[in-house]
């Protein structure tokens, strides 16, 4: 799905000097002016529908999203390193990553992209209700599949249950035990890696957050077992030695 949207570039100009002038003076005086450019970015965020599993929060690898509960969404914090793990985790598809272009021309257009990002297989291998179960209803409310009914005691249809967590995380009484079956993060880019541009500069392996790249013997070498195709190294390579390129087989 893409949204277009356009802005006057006389607004834009206007809105830029307003944040940039000192207090005293006018937008007018300040004199912003913005010629021909496009800026790419991408950004990912949770919506509404977060059924509080906390999947997305125990698989991020670098500690960039806050817990959920029962009162409160998980959320994207400024650590985000753009590796699209949480996702195709996601249950429910509630996670987007939208890749944005800004345009300045005449006007100043704004393209969002929603990207369609693969799912991991997620299973449930076992689930059950202790007697620690005081039938509070909070387990049933989060249920994505409806899965769960509250009566005397929380019962669950195996049949429809997807073992995403929720109720697991939600439950104030720790009473639902869950066994569950995720599979393997889907290879949806590929960092491709231009030997002969590399300067050495290590800033790759300075900023990589999870030590998965490093220089020898002048050459890049890259640990797959530990990359996680974010968009750190890619972003501040500053010879475009590192390229993050999108598998054109992704479904």
């Amino acid at each position: 799905m893409d949204i277009v949207f356009k802005k006057k570039l006389d607004d834009l100009q206007r809105d830029v000097a307003l944040k940039s002038m000192d207090l005293e003076e006018s937008p007018e005086e300040v004199g912003v002016e913005l010629g021909r450019c496009s800026v790419r970015d991408k950004f990912i965020d949770i919506t509404p529908k977060c059924v509080r599993c906390n999947l997305c929060v125990e698989e991020c690898p670098v500690d960039a999203i806050s817990d959920s509960s029962a009162s409160r969404a998980a959320r994207i914090l400024d650590n985000c390193v753009k590796c699209e793990i949480c996702a195709q985790t996601c249950p429910v598809r509630c996670i987007n990553v939208v890749e944005s272009t800004a345009t300045i021309d005449e006007d100043v257009t704004y393209n969002l992209e929603y990207l369609r990002i693969p799912h991991r297989t997620l299973r449930m291998r076992d689930i059950q209700v202790t007697d620690k179960c005081t039938a509070c209803g909070t387990c049933e409310r989060f249920c994505p599949t409806g899965a769960i009914r509250v009566g005397e005691t929380a019962a669950v249809d195996r049949s429809i249950c997807i073992g995403c967590g929720a109720c697991v995380n939600v439950c104030p009484s720790d009473a639902i035990k869950l066994e569950r079956e995720l599979g393997p993060v889907i290879e949806t880019r590929r960092l491709m890696v231009d030997q002969d541009a590399c300067v050495e500069c290590l800033v790759c392996e300075e900023n990589c957050p999870t030590g998965a790249i490093r220089i020898e013997d002048g050459e890049v070498v890259v640990d797959g077992d530990k990359c996680i195709l974010c968009e750190v190294c890619s972003s501040k390579c500053p010879v475009a030695a590192l390229k993050l390129e999108r598998l054109s087989d992704e479904s």
